[in-house]
């Protein structure tokens, strides 16, 4: 058996700092990072049933660590945060040890990455999977077999985590398609449908993970309940039972005026959903409110689907609900898996020590400057012809805009859904800094050729 040499051991080495920063918070607080919704995927596996907005597949994936403390669960998501990160550099002729390491420890200073790769939620799938897509088409030809089959499994189960994680990749790849009619043609287009195919793949892997949990061959539920909690949040559902109650039918009525003033109040604190039955009890009355209101108000729906994005561009703070107050995943873990009970209630977090105000000063507006400049990269690509960076900018914008919109549509706006991509912005800039450094180095023969539209460098060419 060979020893590993020096490059190796340097590579072990840059991969195990960034390893390490990106579960820090795991080591600081003793126990991965709970959220109020790690619960309602933990008891997928119980259950049999299935619940709004909870993946089977990411419920299954979650109980594969369990009696582990969940460390298998934060490894793997960390370990392809540092596979990506290493692969972006790569194609960008970047790939160095120190600069690995470098650029994974600023992203664990500079955004919410860590708090990501150590958390029991599918956030962290979100921009790992933009980076996939945009490394399975534009840099196909840098990326070895196995490497091209790894991203497509990524992909698909990036897809089977969170429907608004399927919307951002279609986007994605609408926007690649639009680009390829003018700038790629027939070489793109056969990757767009192998990365539709990887899309498919994961719809396959949800709808069989529900039809073996729950015996039902079926999406994840929870659509028109979360877009009527909107709704409400916006005033449109008051207006809604205002113009038509008193209505028999409607069993809102008699709670017109009594509803909360966020979505979230109504689904998840006692109130008239609790005393109507929660989801099973309201979803047809949710759904025909949600459909009727979308033909019946339309000027006022798009006008608040427009200032619910342009809020949710804005909120992009680290850690919204990761807090010491998440009692329905305390109950799920009580019900479920008793055996993680004491690691999990000696932890940090459960003692009230998270505290994510002073980290929110450097982040909030880390992660704003960073959008900004990637909107800036968008525009950038319909006036330079090769600019490859400006390329993965519009991609990481075009993924932004999406997720934002779908997120404030469906859901409202909250942090959690900007934080969940925004560090992807800061990465891209961080590679553009590098990126620069090393051409105000080079000599002019020494010069990347930056043409969006060349085939790149085959791996085999590489240094």
């Amino acid at each position: 058996m060979n020893r590993p040499n020096r490059t190796d051991l340097a590579w072990i080495g840059a991969a195990a700092v960034a390893m390490s920063a990106l579960i820090a918070p795991v080591l600081w607080n003793g126990y991965p990072l709970l959220q109020y919704d790690t619960g309602g995927y933990l008891a997928r596996w119980y259950e049999g049933y299935l619940v709004p907005s909870r993946s089977t597949v990411f419920g299954i994936f979650l109980h594969l660590g369990e009696g582990l403390h969940f460390w298998p669960n934060v490894l793997v998501q960390s370990a392809l945060t540092v596979w990506i990160v290493y692969l972006v550099l790569r194609a960008f002729r970047l790939a160095r040890p120190l600069r690995l390491a470098a650029l994974v420890v600023l992203l664990s200073v500079f955004t919410g990455l860590p708090w990501l790769t150590s958390i029991l939620l599918t956030d962290i799938f979100a921009g790992l999977s933009v980076l996939a897509l945009y490394l399975f088409i534009f840099r196909a030809d840098d990326l070895r077999q196995w490497e091209r089959i790894a991203l497509f499994v990524l992909i698909a189960f990036s897809v089977a985590t969170h429907s608004a994680t399927l919307a951002v990749l279609l986007a994605v790849l609408a926007f690649v398609a639009l680009l390829g009619v003018f700038r790629r043609g027939v070489a793109v287009a056969r990757r767009l449908i192998v990365a539709l195919a990887a899309m498919a793949c994961g719809a396959v892997m949800l709808l069989a993970a529900n039809f073996a949990l729950s015996g039902q061959l079926a999406w994840t539920p929870g659509g028109y309940g979360i877009a009527f909690a909107r709704m409400l949040q916006d005033g449109i559902v008051a207006q809604y039972l205002n113009d038509r109650c008193p209505d028999a039918r409607l069993k809102l009525c008699p709670y017109r005026n009594e509803l909360p003033e966020t979505g979230d109040q109504f689904l998840w604190e006692d109130g008239p959903f609790q005393d109507l039955g929660r989801f099973e009890g309201m979803d047809q009355e949710m759904r025909e409110i949600v459909l009727n209101s979308l033909r019946d108000y339309p000027a006022r729906q798009i006008e608040a689907a427009l200032k619910s994005t342009l809020k949710q561009l804005t909120m992009v703070a680290t850690g919204t609900g990761v807090n010491n107050r998440v009692v329905h995943t305390y109950g799920i873990m009580g019900g479920y898996v008793q055996e993680e009970l004491k690691a999990m209630r000696a932890a940090r977090q459960q003692r009230g020590e998270l505290d994510f105000s002073a980290i929110n000063r450097l982040h909030v507006p880390v992660a704003l400057v960073s959008m900004a400049m990637m909107l800036l990269g968008f525009v950038n690509l319909f006036q330079k012809r090769r600019d490859d960076l400006a390329l993965l900018a519009a991609t990481v914008a075009v993924a932004t805009l999406t997720n934002a919109s779908v997120c404030a549509i469906l859901s409202g706006p909250h942090d959690r859904y900007g934080a969940r991509i925004a560090w992807v912005s800061t990465f891209v800039v961080i590679v553009a800094a590098m990126r620069y450094l090393k051409s105000a180095r080079a000599s002019p023969s020494e010069q990347p050729a930056d043409d969006m539209l060349a085939e790149p460098e085959p791996v085999s060419r590489m240094a």
